[in-house]
């Protein structure tokens, strides 16, 4: 049998805020860059992220990845890590890190890079707002 590629996208949202501030950057520095997100109180997001898998279909089972492995990992490295986090402050990956949305996508993909080895992690999109959105493919 002809061997296939198939990629799935699973959905997942999740609830958290955040400051844009740059510790290389002085404070001015940092309202001028960030404007509004450089609130000193932070402020939140209603994040979609789309976690996409590229592989083989399976001869037998017939699936790229078995869902309940990949809900399962989800569970662990967004839901438990980021859901109803302040990233600035419960997320020690930002630190020293600006948690801005490209970063929030790189933190996401090496996350999901180890749960899900040794499938192949494709692309991870983030829905920052409706008009906002980031693409990573580990590049």
């Amino acid at each position: 049998m002809e061997e296939r590629v198939g990629y799935i996208t699973r959905v997942q949202s999740f609830s958290a805020c955040h400051r844009l501030h740059s510790i290389h950057l002085s404070d001015e520095e940092n309202k001028r860059v960030y404007g509004k997100c450089n609130n000193p109180n932070g402020h939140g997001h209603n994040y979609k992220v789309e976690i996409t898998v590229r592989g083989k279909i399976d001869n037998i089972t017939g699936m790229v990845i078995n869902l309940t492995d990949l809900k399962r990992s989800i569970e662990e490295v967004i839901m438990n890590s980021l859901d109803h986090k302040n990233l600035d402050k419960d997320v020690p990956y930002f630190a020293n890190l600006v948690s801005t949305t490209e970063n929030l996508a790189v933190y996401i993909w090496d996350s999901m890079a180890e749960a899900l080895a040794p499938k192949n992690l494709y692309e991870i999109k983030i829905h920052e707002t409706d008009k906002n959105i980031v693409t990573y493919r580990g590049e």
